[in-house]
Order: structure tokens, then C-alpha cells, then sequence
């Protein structure tokens, strides 16, 4: 009895989270855009990943700092800031002020539009988009990577260089044999 009450559970539990999957409506490609969104937000959140992410998305979209901290400023995750600017780019005229708050005023609404209609409404694949969003997120990674492996061989140099230096073996002392055979 216990049992079956539990399988019942557990199917309503499934049931629930699949109704509520659906009720979003989002298809496999949205979800993995924001999968990777995701992805890239905690990659900001470890240490030292904020500034890689930062770093990564001011090259990939040639934007300056003052575009990625405005767009932080409307309360944008770095996944978000990515879509945002993957999606500008490919507007005309590319990544500009009017573009970008074209993208945000479609997603803030009214009507609240989605990732996928936004990207649809401006001829952009969805898969274009998770591929900017994964592309940046790899390059925060490997660059994150290079920053601490630099970081670790400045401290094993230093480490190095305040340890003293191994004292030399004392010089061997020459024993002198009495070949005599007695002692004196």
C-alpha cells in the first residue's frame, strides 16, 4: 500500500513538472539557450569568472564596458547580456543603442515575448544563438583556466624565490691511513 502510494506520488510529482515544462511553452532549442544562459551566469559567479565572462563578452561582440554594465544595470544576467547582444548584431546596423533597446523592449513587453519569438521575428536561428551563448562561455572558461594557471606558476616562482638555497655538502674529509699497522 505504502508502495503504491509512492509510485503515485512520484508519478503526480512527474506529471506536475511536465505540465509545467509544457505550460512554458518553450521548445528543446529555447530550453538550451537557456540552459546555456544559465551556464554562463555561474560561470560569472566563480571566483574570478565575472571578470573572464566580462573580458570574453567585450571581445566576442566588440561592445565596451559601459554596454555590458548598462545592460547589467537593467538587472540582465551575462547569459541575457549575450543573447542581447548575438541578437543586435545581427539586426541592422549591428550591436547600436536603438537596437538593443529594440530586443529589450520586445522582452520586457507588453506583450512579454520570449527568446525564440524575439530571435524568429528578427530571421535568427535559435541554434546561432545558443552556439554564441556556448561559444562565449567556452572562451570565459579557457581564458578563466590561463589567468589561474599564470596565477599559480607566479606564486610557485615566488614561493621559490623566498626559500633559501640548499646548503652545500661539507667537503669530504680525507681520512690518512697508517699503512704501518700500528698505531702511534
Amino acid at each position: 500500500m505504502k508502495n503504491a502510494a509512492l509510485c503515485l506520488m512520484g508519478v503526480l510529482a512527474f506529471c506536475a513538472a511536465s505540465y509545467a515544462a509544457a505550460a512554458e511553452g518553450l521548445s528543446k532549442d529555447e530550453q538550451k539557450l537557456e540552459q546555456s544562459s544559465s551556464d554562463l551566469d555561474k560561470r560569472a559567479a566563480a571566483p574570478e569568472g565575472q571578470k573572464a565572462v566580462e573580458s570574453r563578452l567585450k571581445s566576442e561582440y566588440k561592445v565596451d564596458d559601459a554596454r555590458v554594465q548598462g545592460l547589467r544595470g537593467q538587472r540582465l544576467g551575462y547569459g541575457e547580456i549575450s543573447i542581447v547582444l548575438a541578437l543586435a548584431e545581427k539586426m541592422p546596423g549591428g550591436i547600436t543603442d536603438a537596437n538593443v533597446q529594440s530586443i529589450m523592449s520586445q522582452r520586457q513587453g507588453p506583450p512579454v515575448m520570449g527568446w525564440g519569438r524575439i530571435a524568429a521575428k528578427h530571421n535568427v536561428k535559435l541554434g546561432k544563438l545558443i552556439g554564441k551563448v556556448k561559444g562565449v562561455d567556452a572562451a570565459a572558461r579557457k581564458q578563466e583556466k590561463a589567468e589561474n594557471k599564470g596565477r599559480e606558476k607566479k606564486a610557485e616562482r615566488a614561493e621559490k624565490a623566498g626559500r633559501p638555497e640548499k646548503a652545500e655538502r661539507p667537503e669530504r674529509v680525507e681520512r690518512h691511513e697508517n699503512r704501518g699497522g700500528s698505531r702511534k
